[in-house]
C-alpha cells in the first residue's frame, strides 16, 4: 500500500473559512493605522462624492507645489472612493472605520485566489496563504487605497472569464466576468489590461475567435463611457490624462533613473513583495538550480552596488549611499533573487506545460513587471501588487512537480518565515504613518494659542492631520505668509520647496518611530510608495528619527 505525505491543504477541512481568520488576524491589529501616503486623495474624493455623488474630483487641492484641480491631481478612477463615500457616510470618517471597511476586499481577494487556485493547482489553500503572506499584499491591505479592491476584481473576473469557456459556454458567467473587468478598470487603470490578457488566453485556449469575443467589448463600452462623462465633467478624459501624465512624468524622469536600472529596481521591488519567491527556493530547485539562480543574483547585486549598472543620479543623491550602500546591496542581493525565482518559474511552468493556463499566468506576471519598471512613471509596490496571486499559484503548482514533494513542515516554515517579515513590514509602515498623525498633534498642541496662522509643507497622511486643525498648505510662488505666521516643514515628505521668506528658527520636533523595518526612508534606501526613496521596497536597519522643523515668519 502506498504511503503519500500530507500536503500543506490537508491541514484545513475548512479552507474557506481559515483564510478568512488568518486575513482577519493579518490586518485587524492595523485598524487604527493613521492614514498614510495617497490615502487621503482617495478619502477627500470620498467626501465630495457625498456632497456631489456625480462630481467626484470637482474640486481644487493642493498636493503638489501649488493648487490644482483634482482632476489633475488624482491619477485613479474613483469606485474606491464611491465605496468609501458608502461606508462614511453612514458609518463615519475615523480611520478604524474606513480600515475595517477595506478589510473586506482583502478577504473577497483572498477567497478569489483560493477559486482561482482550484484551476491551476492541487494547493489552492497554499497558494491563497502565499499571497496574503506577502509584504506587497499585507501593506496594501493597511491602506485605504485601491489597490486590493482592484486585485479582488482582477481576481474573480478571471475565475468567471475561466468558467464561461468551460464547454458548453456560459454566457453568465462572462457577462459576471465583463462586468468585474469594468469596475476592476474603474478602481485602478491598469484593470485595463485584463482586456488582451483574457484575449490572448482564450484564442490560444478556444483556438478561434467566438460569441466570448463580445463580452470582452462591453468593458471597453464602459471605458468610453467613463471618458466622455469625464471630458464633460472637467474638460479632458481622465483616462487618457492618465495616460499622458505616466508618460509625461516617466520622460522626465528617464534621465535620471537609466532603464537597467529601473528594470533592476523593478526586480528587487518584485522579489521583496512576493516574498514566498524567497521563502520557498529550498522547495522549489535542485541544487544545480539553487548555484545558477545565486551566482546571477550576486552578479547583478555586486554590479549594482559597484555602479556598474547605474544606478542614476536620483539615488546617489541621498545620504545613504555614504552611509548604508553596502548593506542595501546585501538587501538588493536578496530581493534581486526573489525577483530571479519569480521569472524563472512562470517561464519553467511554461516550458514545461505549454498551455493556455501557464501562458496565462506568464503573460500576467510579465506584463506587470514591464508596467511597472518601464511604462511606469516610478517603481512602487503598488503597481507589483497583481502579480502576488500569480506568483502564488506558480510556487504551489512547482511543488505539484515534484516526485517528494516537501512535508507540511518545510511548506509551513517557508509561509511563517515569509508572513513574520510581512507582518514586521506593514508595522514598520503603520509605525512610520503614526508619527505624522503625532506630529500634527503636537504641533496643534504648540500653537493654538499662538498669534500667527500656521502652515506647512508636505503631503500624504501629514497634510491631511494639520487641515484637520486648521493649518494651511502652502503653494509655491504663491504669496501668504506674513510675519509672525508658523512655518512646518517635514523632512521625509514629498514635494517640498525653498520658503523664499525670511524666517527664524522655533524648534525641531523629532519623533521615533518604533520599529528596524522602513517602507518610505532614503536613509536606508527603502521605497514602497516608490523608487525615488530607495531602490528596496523594504528595508531593514536604523530608521531615523522623522523630523519637522518649525520656522517663524518675520520682516525682511
Amino acid at each position: 500500500m502506498a504511503f503519500s505525505a500530507p500536503t500543506f491543504d490537508s491541514i484545513s477541512r475548512w479552507p474557506q473559512t481559515s483564510l478568512i481568520l488568518l486575513t482577519l488576524i493579518c490586518l485587524l491589529p492595523f485598524s487604527g493605522k493613521a492614514f498614510h501616503a495617497d490615502d487621503p486623495l482617495f478619502l477627500r474624493a470620498a467626501q465630495q462624492i457625498v456632497k456631489h455623488p456625480f462630481d467626484p474630483y470637482g474640486f481644487r487641492i493642493v498636493w503638489f507645489e501649488y493648487e490644482q484641480p483634482m482632476s489633475r491631481v488624482m491619477q485613479n478612477p474613483p469606485l474606491a472612493s464611491y465605496y468609501m463615500a458608502a461606508v462614511g457616510s453612514v458609518a463615519g470618517w475615523r480611520e478604524r472605520t474606513l480600515h475595517l471597511a477595506f478589510v473586506l476586499p482583502a478577504v473577497v481577494a483572498i477567497l478569489g485566489v483560493y477559486q482561482l487556485a482550484l484551476r491551476f493547482t492541487q494547493q489552492p489553500l497554499l497558494a491563497a496563504a502565499a499571497t496574503l503572506l506577502t509584504p506587497g499584499f499585507l501593506v496594501s491591505a493597511t491602506g485605504v487605497m485601491c489597490d486590493v479592491m482592484m486585485l479582488a476584481f482582477w481576481v474573480w473576473a478571471t475565475i468567471f472569464w475561466i468558467e464561461g469557456l468551460d464547454e458548453p459556454v456560459k454566457p453568465r458567467s462572462l457577462a459576471i466576468s465583463s462586468l468585474l473587468i469594468s469596475a476592476c478598470a474603474l478602481t485602478k487603470y491598469f484593470g485595463v489590461s485584463l482586456i488582451p490578457l483574457l484575449l490572448v488566453y482564450s484564442l490560444v485556449r478556444k483556438r478561434s475567435l467566438g460569441s466570448w469575443i463580445f463580452y470582452l467589448l462591453l468593458p471597453m463600452v464602459a471605458l468610453g463611457a467613463y471618458e466622455l462623462w469625464s471630458r464633460a465633467l472637467y474638460g479632458q478624459g481622465l483616462l487618457a490624462y492618465g495616460i499622458y501624465y505616466t508618460h509625461g512624468r516617466h520622460m522626465m524622469d528617464r534621465d535620471r533613473i537609466p532603464r537597467l536600472s529601473a528594470a533592476l529596481v523593478g526586480l528587487a521591488f518584485a522579489g521583496g513583495c512576493t516574498l514566498p519567491a524567497l521563502t520557498f527556493v529550498p522547495l522549489l530547485w535542485t541544487r544545480v538550480q539553487l548555484l545558477a539562480g545565486g551566482l546571477l543574483s550576486v552578479l547583478l547585486a555586486f554590479a549594482f552596488f559597484n555602479g556598474w549598472i547605474n544606478p542614476g543620479s536620483i539615488y546617489l543623491d541621498h545620504n545613504f549611499v555614504l552611509n548604508h550602500w553596502g548593506w542595501v546591496s546585501v538587501q538588493v542581493f536578496f530581493f534581486l533573487a526573489g525577483g530571479t525565482c519569480l521569472a524563472a518559474l512562470a517561464i519553467a511552468d511554461f516550458a514545461r506545460r505549454k498551455d493556455a493556463a501557464s501562458l496565462l499566468l506568464l503573460l500576467w506576471i510579465a506584463g506587470t513587471l514591464y508596467f511597472s519598471a518601464v511604462v511606469n512613471w516610478t517603481v512602487n509596490a503598488r503597481s507589483l501588487l497583481p502579480i502576488v496571486p500569480a506568483v502564488a499559484i506558480l510556487i504551489a503548482r512547482r511543488l505539484d512537480q515534484g516526485q517528494r514533494p516537501p512535508t507540511v513542515w518545510a511548506t509551513s516554515a517557508a509561509l511563517i518565515v515569509s508572513g513574520a517579515v510581512s507582518l514586521w513590514v506593514a508595522y514598520g509602515d503603520a509605525a512610520l504613518a503614526n508619527t505624522a498623525r503625532m506630529a500634527a498633534n503636537y504641533v496643534h498642541q504648540q500653537t493654538r494659542n499662538d498669534y500667527g496662522a500656521v502652515e506647512f509643507q508636505g503631503h500624504w497622511g501629514f497634510q491631511y492631520y494639520m487641515e484637520a486643525f486648521g493649518a494651511r498648505p502652502l503653494e509655491q510662488g504663491e504669496p501668504g505668509s506674513h510675519p509672525g505666521d508658523i512655518i512646518v516643514i517635514p523632512v521625509n515628505n514629498t514635494n517640498r520647496f525653498k520658503i523664499v521668506e525670511a524666517t527664524s528658527p522655533l524648534r525641531t520636533v523629532e519623533i521615533e518611530v518604533h520599529s528596524r523595518m522602513a517602507t518610505i526612508s532614503p536613509d536606508v534606501g527603502a521605497g514602497f510608495y516608490s523608487s525615488v526613496w530607495g531602490p528596496l521596497p523594504f528595508a531593514i536597519g536604523p530608521v531615523p528619527n522623522e523630523r519637522y522643523y518649525m520656522v517663524r515668519v518675520v520682516p525682511r
